[in-house]
């Protein structure tokens, strides 16, 4: 199935890099992403020949593809509508994910029943859709870069279909210790690992994922493996240069004149930027927040919790309710403390990108307190475009604290009155103090910048085992 017109270098992901709108008179319109990948991609060049084969998402990309419309270097694969559900909502979304992030309720969750193996069928379905087409662009001996839980199965299937191929899988998300793991039905497990090892190198944000990756292997497919597919740690920091530069433009200085308005003069900022994700802990957060102006009056009428909270994945049911739960405990601290003049927690739930960098800016405190994260990115933003310094408050459930732990205050994200604790030494912290701490966090967080982040990746496929 090889080409000799094919590409050199291919990525693979669920989501592309552009995307598509449909407007009342049926026309198209391209939107571009944004994000690691794409800045990434862009470092090798358009002489370099490489092609991104993604999945049509919706009703605007679907209708591009069967007109025919596509980006320079942009393959967009148009699965049954039912087929994409099933594999991105069913499996990828509803328990890959909840199993990596240790979400389930495990009294009541998760249920693999027949429901499960007609959606798990659908994942295969999708994930044979990107090996088919990935196998049939890609030139020989072809580096090809599989991205993340949504195509775990990628690896093993183009392998069998293209031996020629170098193919690398990285994991954006964290991974599940064995136990957990093996929540999981026995060969779907067995399958899941299978599919990854079908890559020549499998690469994680950092060692302590990687580390439980091989841990799963060892305990499911047994001692010794992964034998032939090698482990790699690429931990993805903070695009600088477009930060700094992004922030400072006007619609930013806008935003922030906003904020400012809205937090009050001389007041203090904890801040925290999310999608509405249920492993991000926006709902502790507050209640931490809450404790704090419990245990510490003093801070009542001179403090603001800044909390964006943009919806993520409204289309699933617990996502709907997590959303309105973030809402009723910001409503209820407002109730209950504030005043004519004084807003406790200024809650915005409409995704704003400009906002978001002013909010960085003028962070006193900023507040990453997820369950688990394979990275967060926002705790590596942060330091960066700190207009005076800005104390990081860190769970050391995020993949960050691996780099950034000896900088931040690090809690516990299930410790509510801990993490209160944290956000009143980061308040009463020296200015002297939180510069240089906020400088040695920006170093960190720009350490792998995403087009060395790529970069690394390409090469490493070129090692010898």
């Amino acid at each position: 199935m090889a080409s000799t017109q094919g590409a050199p270098i291919l990525v693979a992901s669920n989501r592309g890099p552009v995307s598509y709108a449909l407007d009342d008179s049926g026309g198209l319109s391209a939107r571009r992403g944004g994000g690691g990948l794409v800045s990434g991609l862009s470092a090798i060049g358009p002489e370099a020949g490489a092609l991104w084969v993604c999945s049509a998402l919706g009703d605007g990309d679907r209708e591009a593809v069967r007109r025919g419309v596509a980006e320079p270097g942009v393959r967009m694969l148009d699965v049954d509508a039912q087929v994409h559900a099933d594999a991105y909502n069913g499996i990828a979304n509803s328990v890959l994910w909840f199993v990596h992030h240790m979400l389930y309720q495990t009294p009541l969750e998760p249920v693999f029943d027949a429901g499960f193996r007609r959606q798990w069928a659908s994942y295969e379905t999708y994930n044979h859709a990107f090996a088919r087409a990935l196998a049939e662009e890609a030139a020989e001996g072809a580096a090809v870069l599989v991205q993340d839980y949504h195509l775990a199965l990628v690896p093993r299937m183009l392998r069998e279909l293209r031996p020629d191929l170098r193919i690398g899988h990285f994991s954006h998300t964290p991974w599940a210790p064995p136990d957990y793991f093996r929540l999981l039905p026995d060969d779907i497990a067995a399958q899941l690992l299978g599919g990854i090892l079908g890559a020549d190198r499998a690469a994680f944000l950092t060692r302590r994922w990687a580390d439980a990756f091989t841990d799963c292997c060892h305990a499911v497919l047994g001692p010794g493996i992964p034998s032939g597919t090698r482990i790699g740690v690429h931990g993805l920091g903070a695009d600088a240069d477009f930060l700094r530069e992004r922030s400072h433009r006007a619609d930013v200085d806008e935003r922030m004149a906003a904020l400012r308005e809205q937090i009050g003069e001389g007041r203090r900022a904890i801040v925290r930027v999310d999608r509405t994700e249920l492993s991000k802990n926006i709902v502790r957060g507050m209640l931490a927040f809450r404790q704090l102006l419990d245990d510490e009056p003093e801070w009542r009428g001179r403090v603001v919790h800044v909390a964006f909270a943009y919806p993520s994945r409204q289309d699933l049911a617990v996502y709907r309710a997590y959303t309105a739960e973030v809402r009723r405990v910001a409503e209820e601290i407002n109730s209950r403390y504030g005043t004519e003049d004084w807003t406790p927690v200024v809650l915005h739930v409409e995704d704003d990108f400009a906002r978001s960098l002013a909010a960085y800016r003028l962070a006193d405190v900023a507040l990453v307190n997820p369950i688990r994260d394979g990275m967060n990115l926002v705790a590596k933003e942060v330091p960066v475009v700190s207009d005076d310094g800005c104390v990081l408050v860190l769970s050391r459930e995020a993949g960050a604290y691996e780099e950034l732990g000896d900088d931040a205050l690090t809690v516990n994200p299930y410790d509510v009155s801990g993490t209160a604790r944290a956000l009143h030494r980061a308040l009463t912290m020296p200015l002297d103090e939180r510069a240089e701490r906020t400088k040695r966090l920006a170093a960190a967080a720009t350490a792998l910048p995403p087009a060395q982040w790529f970069l690394d990746q390409l090469r490493a496929l070129d090692q010898p085992s």
